[in-house]
């Protein structure tokens, strides 16, 4: 399997997991239920966010902690998450650029759980 070098790489990895994020049954509750999330405009901001973390663009412009406060999820919905994630990852990416995204995943879990209360300070 290739590693990520691309923007076409980005894009399939964001939507591969989003295809799994919306048919889980933990998950997708908060996606469509809840925050009633518009993909048109939801998915372009993760792949500047992702493309901007694994091949070191600088589109992203956003506050990403802002939209989740007011979501109802705990721990189990970030465990979810980061494992939905890494099988993503892991289905279609091998290489070192795909193990920065599971890293940084597991960063990105831990700052979202930690601000929102759902883990203890570190």
């Amino acid at each position: 399997m290739p590693d990520i070098t691309t923007e076409a790489d980005i894009k399939t990895l964001v939507d591969g997991f989003y295809a799994r994020a919306l048919a889980d049954p933990l998950l997708k509750p908060v996606f469509v239920d809840f925050a009633h999330i518009d993909l048109s405009h939801h998915l372009p901001q993760l792949y500047d966010f992702w493309s901007g973390i694994l091949l070191g663009t600088s589109r992203y412009r956003g506050f990403p902690m802002r939209k989740h406060f007011p979501l109802p999820i705990n721990i189990d919905h970030f465990g979810r998450w980061l494992a939905l994630f890494h099988e993503t990852v892991d289905a279609h990416f091998t290489g070192p650029t795909a193990d920065t995204a599971k890293r940084h995943s597991l960063q990105v879990g831990r700052v979202f759980a930690t601000r929102l209360g759902l883990l203890e300070g570190e």
